[in-house]
């Protein structure tokens, strides 16, 4: 593929998907307001290593909707790709902390996010991004936004934008066998193929995750980074693979960890590092990112990665 004639990369990552308004459980039991959503997420922690990024997504003409306008000016984030709907509201939801980890429950039926059709989408803009970043949660939430995203992703690829797609799977959104269906539709599009460990097994069925790596390599992929949690990430590219170490923390809270990763990623292979190189960066922000509450707020920047890089001699 090739650039489209007069198309100018001023956006590194454009990240298409629906931002949520999260309230997060305290030790206290008190709730903690903050911003989420994994495409938003990914965003702000590519924004926070340097890249240029932008949003693709509608918000309610509401106060969570006016949040995260803000948010997103205060991150340097562009929002050209956004729009506002005066008949639907911002996505909500909330964090709870057990013993089992933590669990989400959710005010996003009939979100304008939810309701974004493929006619919203403009390939000009996508033709500007380097990176067009899409996420299973994207197709998941209803049937127009699953057609937009394949929208996005066609007009990506038209245009010579790279595609990167994180399964994010949610199996209480959409039933298995249509999940499987569309997000693995959606990754033989893809350039980059960013799944999780427990996403993959069961959207594959498989267990290994050299065999997943080929699996996805096999659906089209030219990067694939399978995260596996405290084992790090198995990153294949190529002809080569590789096991990226963790970097053990106590964490206090891994809400968004995972799309700290995809944004540190990107940024990182933007900034011209290899995917090995980029998969170390990116598993030391997301590190980073679970020493604090909230999906946000403890995200790192770049200068935050490098010093916790060399503290550890990889600097």
């Amino acid at each position: 593929m090739s650039r489209r004639s007069g198309a100018e990369i001023n956006m590194d990552i454009l990240c298409f998907g629906e931002p949520m308004l999260e309230f997060n459980e305290q030790s206290d039991g008190r709730f903690l307001a903050g911003h989420g959503g994994d495409t938003s997420n990914c965003a702000v922690a590519a924004s926070r290593s340097g890249a240029r990024v932008g949003v693709l997504t509608h918000l309610g003409a509401d106060a969570a909707g006016d949040s995260f306008m803000q948010l997103w000016k205060n991150e340097g984030i562009d929002t050209e790709a956004v729009a506002r709907n005066a008949h639907a509201h911002t996505g909500i939801y909330f964090i709870t902390h057990g013993p089992d980890g933590h669990s989400f429950s959710y005010l996003r039926k009939g979100s304008a996010a939810s309701l974004i059709r493929p006619s919203d989408i403009d390939p000009e803009v996508i033709g500007r991004a380097g990176i067009l970043h899409v996420s299973g949660i994207t197709q998941a939430i209803s049937d127009t936004s699953c057609d937009a995203a394949f929208a996005a992703i066609d007009a990506a690829r038209s245009a010579g934008v790279k595609v990167s797609y994180d399964t994010n799977l949610r199996q209480k959104l959409w039933p298995l066998p249509r999940a499987r269906a569309v997000i693995h539709a959606a990754m033989e599009m893809a350039d980059i193929a960013l799944p999780g460990l427990e996403d993959a097994e069961a959207l594959t069925g498989l267990s290994d995750p050299d065999a997943i790596a080929d699996f996805y390599l096999g659906l089209g992929a030219e990067t694939v980074a399978l995260t596996l949690g405290s084992d790090g990430t198995l990153v294949a590219a190529g002809d080569r693979r590789e096991r990226v170490a963790a970097f053990p923390v106590e964490a206090v809270d891994a809400t968004a960890a995972g799309d700290t990763f995809d944004g540190a990623f990107l940024a990182e292979l933007r900034a011209g590092s290899d995917p090995f190189v980029a998969a170390r960066y990116a598993n030391a922000a997301a590190a980073l990112s679970t020493q604090g509450y909230g999906a946000v707020a403890p995200m790192p920047t770049r200068n935050a990665v490098e010093a916790f890089l060399r503290e550890r001699g990889d600097g």
